[in-house]
């Protein structure tokens, strides 16, 4: 069935079900890796790693009772193909109403792929002060990395070739929530 043009859905590797017990079993491990979560901030990559963040922290405060501070990063300015996406790329906008300064930040998104998006989220993070720590949720880590980026937290890792894309579907944004694995046509 056509996606858009020349991409083919492949194979359904998550349904809302695989996603939400990804969900979960992520917040878990977040938890347990921070000692004070009232140092803990949950920040999204635009587009689609801020319903994840968002998800991520309404987990950890339902089980540990406390709610992490959430934000959004706009990484455009700090592309390293910015002259390749578009003539007048679309500048959304970054929200971060809390100091990073003292706190454990993990960034968050929905596929890892070269480590080009997680290098701007970098530099677009530092701008705004130094965290205690950084670290990374992805909840689709398909490998074929060009930088020595890796993620702490994984919702599902997903081999895939050369020709195949991954494409996150989330409701805030999509409607659905499923994740695909597309093929050019």
């Amino acid at each position: 069935m056509a996606e858009s043009v020349g991409l083919l859905r492949k194979a359904k590797i998550m349904d809302a079900d695989r996603m939400e017990r990804a969900i979960v079993r992520m917040a878990h491990e977040i938890a347990e890796s921070e000692r004070d979560l009232s140092e803990l901030a949950l920040i999204g990559i635009r587009t689609r790693g801020v319903p994840l963040a968002e998800r991520l922290a309404r987990t950890i405060e339902k089980n540990e009772g406390i709610r992490p501070a959430t934000g959004s990063l706009d990484i455009t300015l700090y592309r390293d193909d910015l002259s390749t996406i578009a003539a007048q790329p679309l500048l959304r906008k970054t929200e971060l109403n809390f100091d990073i300064k003292p706190r454990v930040v993990v960034l968050c998104d929905d596929v890892l792929y070269t480590g080009r998006t997680i290098r701007a989220a970098l530099d677009g993070l530092i701008d705004y002060g130094r965290a205690k720590a950084i670290r990374l949720a992805v909840l689709i880590d398909r490998g074929h990395r060009e930088l020595p980026i890796e993620a702490n937290f994984v919702g599902k890792r997903v081999p895939t070739s050369s020709r195949e894309f991954i494409k996150v579907m989330l409701q805030e944004i999509d409607g659905a929530d499923e994740t695909w694995i597309m093929e050019r046509g």
